[in-house]
């Protein structure tokens, strides 16, 4: 009998799941220009309909309220009825509703589109990660993990350009129907890929679980061993109340405290960034420019938390990151004068956005088979409720000074710092469980040999 585990080592990493990362990754791009698209047209919308910050707030938070919603109930769906259904349907809602958005004939038509697009970028998240991590063997999925959440600053860079190119030209109702279009195209190409094969196993279909590693084999140019698979202990549905059984109950609880704090600074930042510019003196094309360059500083972000995730490991990469990312939000609103604002600001953007590779590394790794969708669906749900609170609260603060909202989110970020650095055990290296037996083992193992496991 061979694991799971030994015979995703044995298949390897190649063509089937660089082919993986490019599907999820695109659908993770088009999400982002979904989420991050209403901060370049709020100038415009604002201008169009007369807004209050407190209504431009609202507009902000609507997606979030939708990501919220759609984090709990995808991530449940996909531990009861597998990551496929999920995989495909999450994409199509966040697009056709990020259609819709574009036709909009009032302020409130286009806060529900947007929540209701959010349901489905909410979905996305816990969904692409769950059936990513499961098809990777261990000594890569710490880096591959980080260079799929990379997709995310192409799809801020999509937006970002986009934004640029089309509002001053076309308006803003261009900018959210174009968006919407990579996604609906994504959707088609999504039906081709097969349900997890250790989701599979966990829930006792081994001859199913068998085919699809043999075309993943196939495709990577290798044979399947012809073993059978040896299946794990049967998991009963996942519950909410399992995250917090005694061997995950902290990791739990830091890893939504983590998420909500990062995510309170990301969105309390990029959301309004192009208003922060435009408060502090910048003309609408420079705002459009510079807000482009920011995104771009993501990518190499992205890349050395890539890098480092599997030399220094994932907390102490992560504490780095959200540290750093902490020192440079708050110079951003400290400096004088436009070009070290944008330097600054390009510091914040790589450090915030390589943190973000390393949490949804390290969030999938920290929970067994059963629960993987419901622990990334719960933990992501944070983000959605600080993704909703943000906005907000920067519409609120932006009228009073800009140096008070930016110093509340670089704090949240060295808060995350010491949350990562608390985190009970090291995934790196570490197998995926596939039950709570496992996952207790994990975490009653002295702290060197959860290093080296």
């Amino acid at each position: 009998m061979q694991t799971y585990e030994q015979a995703i080592e044995h298949i390897g990493f190649g063509r089937f799941q660089k082919k993986l990362m490019l599907v999820c990754g695109l659908g993770w791009a088009a999400d982002a220009m979904e989420v991050l698209l209403i901060s370049f047209a709020l100038p415009a919308l604002s201008a169009e309909w007369n807004l209050s910050n407190a209504e431009k707030g609202w507009l902000g938070t609507a997606i979030f309220l939708g990501m919220l919603a759609g984090a709990w109930f995808w991530g449940r769906l996909s531990d009861r009825l597998g990551r496929k259904f999920g995989f495909i349907s999450t994409v199509a809602i966040d697009s056709i509703f990020g259609l819709l958005s574009a036709f909009s004939p009032s302020f409130i038509w286009l806060v529900i589109f947007r929540a209701l697009t959010g349901f489905g970028v909410g979905g996305t998240l816990p969904v692409d990660y769950s059936i990513f991590s499961e098809y990777l063997p261990t000594r890569q999925r710490g880096r591959n993990l980080v260079l799929l959440e990379a997709f995310w600053a192409l799809g801020s860079i999509a937006a970002a350009g986009l934004a640029w190119l089309v509002v001053p030209t076309l308006g803003w109702r261009w900018l959210l129907a174009l968006s919407a279009v990579p996604g609906l195209i994504i959707f088609f190409i999504r039906r081709d890929i097969p349900e997890s094969p250790r989701y599979l196993l966990a829930n006792g279909q081994p001859e199913a679980a068998r085919k699809v590693l043999e075309e993943v084999a196939r495709q990577n140019g290798v044979t399947l061993s012809p073993e059978p698979l040896a299946i794990p202990p049967a998991a009963r549905p996942a519950k909410t109340s399992d995250l917090f059984n005694p061997a995950l109950r902290r990791t739990t609880l830091l890893l939504w405290g983590l998420w909500f704090a990062i995510s309170l600074g990301y969105y309390g930042v990029f959301t309004w960034l192009p208003s922060y510019f435009k408060a502090s003196g910048m003309e609408m094309l420079p705002v459009y420019q510079n807000t482009f360059l920011l995104a771009l500083a993501q990518l190499p972000g992205y890349f050395s938390a890539a890098w480092l995730v599997e030399r220094w490991g994932r907390r102490r990469t992560l504490a780095v990151y959200l540290a750093a990312s902490g020192v440079f939000t708050y110079l951003f609103a400290a400096v004088n004068g436009l070009n070290f604002m944008v330097g600054m600001g390009a510091w914040m953007s790589f450090f915030t956005l390589g943190a973000w590779g390393v949490i949804y590394t390290i969030t999938p790794e920290a929970y067994p088979t059963h629960l993987r969708g419901t622990g990334m669906g719960a933990a992501s749900s944070m983000t959605r409720l600080a993704g909703a609170i943000a906005p907000t609260l920067g519409a609120a603060l932006m009228g009073v000074s800009l140096l008070i909202p930016l110093t509340i989110y670089a704090v949240a970020y060295l808060i995350a710092g010491g949350m990562a650095l608390a985190l009970p055990h090291e995934t790196r290296a570490r197998p995926l469980a596939d039950t709570l037996q496992e996952a207790s083992a994990a975490a009653a193992a002295p702290s060197h040999e959860r290093m080296h496991l």
